[in-house]
C-alpha cells in the first residue's frame, strides 16, 4: 500500500515536472519569437497554440543551423496551405514544401491560384537570403507540346532581410507557356483543345509585408490554335445595327486612343501596358486605361465574361492571341465597336451614337467621338455624371483627344478646343 502511494506521488511529481517544462518551453519560445518594437509581426497557429511572431526573427531562426534541424519533418498550417519543413545539413539549406498550395495575385483578381506542390529552398548569410522555387501542376494541358516531360516551373530567388521588411528578386527560367497555364489555371476547358506555342520567362520583385510587386514578363513566339475564333469573321452583333466604321474614322481613332494606343502593333497583348497598369493599381492611382488590349476586351465581351479571376484573364489571353491570327486588326476593331458597352442596356457604336447624339456613328463630330470614347472606361458612371451635370470627365476627354493619332497639328488643336468647349445635352 505504501509502495503504491509512493509510486502515485512519484508519477504526479513527474507529470508536474513535464507540464511545467512544457509551459516553460512554450513561454521561452513565445518570448524568443515575440515581435520587437518596429519589427514586422505576424500571427501563426500550431495545433491549439497561437503565437505572435516577429517575422524577421522567425526567418533567422528557421534558417539557422542550430534551430532548423529541430523543425525538420514538422508541418505548419499557413494561409497558403500546409507547410512541411526539411533541412539539408551539408548546404545549410531550409526546405519547405507547401502541398497543395494557393495564393492570391491581386493583378489577376480575387480568386486564388493553386498548385499541387510549391517547393521553396532558402539559405541565409547574415541579412542576405537565396534559394529556389519549384511549382508543380497536377498535369500538363492536352495541347502541350510533344516531348514536354518536365512539367515543373523553376525559378531562383534572392532577398534582403531587415527588421521591417523582406525585399525579394525572383527569376523564372524560360518555360513553355503550356506549363505556365498548367500551374496557373489547370482546369481551363480551353486547355483540352488549344494548341499553345511559345515560351515565357519572368523577372519579379516583391516587397513584404507590403505585398507590392513589379513583374517583367518575356514572351517569345506565343501562338494559339484550335479555339475556333475564325467563326467570328462572320459574327453579327446582338447590340443593333453595325457601324461599319473604317479604321481612320473619328470614333475608331478616339476609341483606340482611349483603350489601346498600341493596337496596331501588339500581338493581342501589351506587356508594356500590363506592367504599367499593375504599378498604377498598387499605388492606388486611377489608371487612364487598364492593361487589357482591345483584343482582350473583345474576348471578354464575346466569350469569357467579366468575372474578376485569374482563370478568366488567362482564358481571355488565349482567345486574344488566336483572334489576332484568325481575324486581323480591321475585323477585331469592327467587332469591338459593334459590341462595346456604352451604358445600361446599351452596346454598339451605332446604337450609342444615335441615342446620345441623334446621328450615325460615321457622322459624329470629332468632339462627339472623343466624348463617346472617353465613356468606355466606366459607361454607367460617365452617363450618370453626364445626366447630373451635363458633363463627363473633362480630364479624361482631354487625355483621349491628345492621344488620337493620324491627324494633323491643326486638326488636333481644333479637336482639343472642341472637347474643351463641348456641352452636349444629356440623354433622358
Amino acid at each position: 500500500m505504501i509502495l503504491n502511494k509512493a509510486l502515485r506521488y512519484l508519477l504526479y511529481a513527474l507529470l508536474a515536472v513535464i507540464l511545467t517544462a512544457a509551459v516553460a518551453a512554450f513561454l521561452i519560445v513565445k518570448l524568443a519569437l515575440a515581435p520587437g518594437q518596429d519589427e514586422w509581426p505576424t500571427r501563426i497557429k500550431t495545433g491549439p497554440l497561437t503565437l505572435d511572431v516577429g517575422v524577421p526573427t522567425a526567418i533567422r531562426l528557421a534558417t539557422s543551423s542550430w534551430f532548423a534541424p529541430w523543425i525538420a519533418g514538422r508541418t505548419l498550417d499557413t494561409g497558403f496551405g500546409p507547410m512541411r519543413f526539411g533541412w539539408d545539413e551539408p548546404t545549410n539549406t531550409l526546405e519547405m514544401d507547401c502541398a497543395p498550395c494557393s495564393a492570391t495575385v491581386p493583378a489577376l483578381g480575387p480568386a486564388p491560384i493553386r498548385v499541387d506542390n510549391l517547393r521553396i529552398t532558402a539559405r541565409r548569410d547574415a541579412g542576405s537570403l537565396s534559394g529556389t522555387l519549384e511549382a508543380t501542376p497536377g498535369a500538363l494541358p492536352a495541347g502541350a507540346a510533344s516531348g514536354t516531360t518536365d512539367k515543373v516551373l523553376h525559378a531562383r530567388w534572392n532577398g534582403r532581410l531587415s527588421q521591417k521588411n523582406l525585399q525579394l528578386s525572383i527569376d523564372a527560367a524560360d518555360a513553355p507557356i503550356t506549363q505556365w497555364y498548367a500551374v496557373l489555371a489547370p482546369e481551363l476547358p480551353e486547355l483540352q483543345r488549344a494548341r499553345i506555342g511559345g515560351t515565357l520567362a519572368l523577372h519579379a520583385q516583391v516587397a513584404l509585408p507590403a505585398g507590392t510587386f513589379a513583374m517583367q514578363p518575356r514572351i517569345s513566339q506565343f501562338t494559339v490554335e484550335g479555339l475556333g475564333t475564325e467563326a467570328m469573321l462572320g459574327a453579327r452583333s446582338s447590340c443593333g445595327a453595325p457601324s461599319r466604321l473604317a479604321s481612320d474614322s473619328w470614333l475608331a481613332r478616339a476609341v483606340i486612343a482611349a483603350e489601346d494606343q498600341r493596337f496596331f502593333t501588339h500581338p493581342g497583348y501589351d506587356l508594356t501596358e500590363l506592367t504599367a497598369s499593375m504599378e498604377s493599381n498598387q499605388k492606388g492611382e486611377q489608371a487612364e486605361r487598364g492593361g487589357s488590349t482591345l483584343t482582350q476586351q473583345l474576348a471578354k465581351l464575346l466569350v469569357t465574361g467579366s468575372e474578376r479571376s485569374a482563370a478568366r484573364k488567362l482564358r481571355e489571353l488565349l482567345y486574344a492571341v488566336e483572334m489576332e491570327q484568325t481575324l486581323g486588326k480591321a475585323r477585331i476593331l469592327q467587332l469591338y465597336l459593334d459590341n462595346a458597352p456604352w451604358g445600361p442596356d446599351l452596346c454598339g457604336a451605332e446604337p450609342a451614337a444615335r441615342r446620345y447624339f441623334k446621328r450615325s456613328a460615321r457622322n459624329l463630330e470629332p468632339a462627339q467621338a472623343v466624348w463617346l470614347a472617353a465613356m468606355l472606361r466606366n459607361p454607367g458612371a460617365a452617363l450618370e455624371k453626364w445626366q447630373q451635370s451635363g458633363q463627363i470627365d473633362a480630364a479624361r476627354a482631354k487625355w483621349v483627344a491628345e492621344g488620337v493619332r493620324g491627324i494633323t497639328h491643326g486638326q488636333r488643336e481644333a479637336l482639343l478646343r472642341g472637347v474643351a468647349n463641348a456641352h452636349f445635352a444629356p440623354p433622358p
